[in-house]
């Protein structure tokens, strides 16, 4: 397991290596933080918190689950299947019903520890994983609370992405693809980040890929697990999956919306909020963007956070 993180673990806080699988039989691989003065003999609500889309456990997971353990929940951080340090081959292939499946299995691991109340259980999405954690307590009714913070709808990403005139070719061109991987012996993948860190972003790239830049690539939150991208043909799959076309159903169970005031990707936030039914609170942190709410732990609003989940998980 990876010793090397974004961030440096609270002298209160314990993290622990652990391994689970998912229905599929993938082992799905996870950071477990305690508080050190946790007392194990009783049982306490549990928070589970995926990674950015192309990210690890080993960033902003851990950067909440640091902060958050100390406050009193057990907190598991983790990597997707296909990622990471989970299993699953050819390696950096993404989909939407195995990320989603990817917070149940936790859900399944951390129910059954003795410390934890399997009825407290809620969920955090970071970035795509914002989209992955609501699609999940869709059909995962365990999930009792859901919060996003800077949330991507990655399905309705591509589609802004594509062009409607174009979605046929774009189709045609992917599913070509397929022939050139198999004939290779391994899917294309193409990382959007460099091995090692840089000490600046590079000159000519549009806003938002400079943004991410500015994370990902430099020593900020460079990390060899998350160089971002997945196989080229991992588009296909979220083509035609909606990921939150069932949010309404996530009701009673409340969900908190976190967006940056000047996030690039506010809107996602303010439209699923939209669509979800009540109770949902979307919440905006002046003067944020979408990064901010990576690792800015000065930023997140962790005080909100747990308000929220200690009311919803009582």
């Amino acid at each position: 397991m990876s010793e090397y993180y974004t961030f440096e673990l609270n002298e209160n806080v314990v993290r622990e290596h652990v391994f689970f699988k998912n229905r599929f039989g993938i082992t799905l691989a996870g950071d477990l933080y305690t508080a050190k003065d946790l007392d194990k003999t009783t049982k306490h609500p549990a928070l589970v918190i995926g990674p950015p889309y192309g990210g690890c456990k080993e960033q902003s997971p851990g950067v909440y689950a640091n902060q958050l353990a100390r406050r009193g929940f057990v907190c598991l951080a983790f990597d997707p299947a296909y990622n990471g340090e989970s299993e699953g081959e050819p390696r950096h292939v993404s989909s939407p019903e195995l990320f989603a499946e990817g917070f149940s299995a936790c859900v399944d691991y951390i129910g059954t520890q003795p410390f934890v109340d399997r009825e407290k259980i809620g969920a955090i999405g970071i970035c795509g994983s914002g989209g992955f954690a609501l699609s999940a307590a869709q059909m995962d009714t365990r999930i009792k609370a859901v919060a996003t913070a800077s949330m991507y709808d990655i399905g309705a990403m591509f589609d802004m992405m594509i062009p409607k005139e174009d979605r046929s070719k774009t189709v045609d061109a992917l599913s070509k693809q397929r022939w050139a991987d198999f004939e290779n012996g391994e899917p294309e993948y193409i990382p959007s980040f460099p091995e090692e860190p840089v000490d600046e972003v590079p000159k000519g790239l549009d806003p938002v890929t400079a943004e991410f830049y500015s994370y990902y690539g430099l020593k900020r939150g460079h990390h060899p697990n998350a160089r971002a991208n997945f196989t080229t043909t991992s588009q296909l799959s979220f083509m035609n999956y909606p990921l939150l076309s069932r949010i309404k159903t996530i009701s009673p169970r409340p969900i908190l919306f976190i967006a940056g005031e000047n996030a690039h990707s506010r809107f996602y936030s303010e439209n699923a909020f939209a669509a979800a039914a009540e109770p949902k609170e979307l919440y905006i942190v002046p003067n944020a963007i979408h990064i901010d709410l990576y690792d800015r732990t000065e930023v997140i609003p962790f005080d909100k956070l747990t308000g929220f989940f200690t009311k919803a998980l009582q």
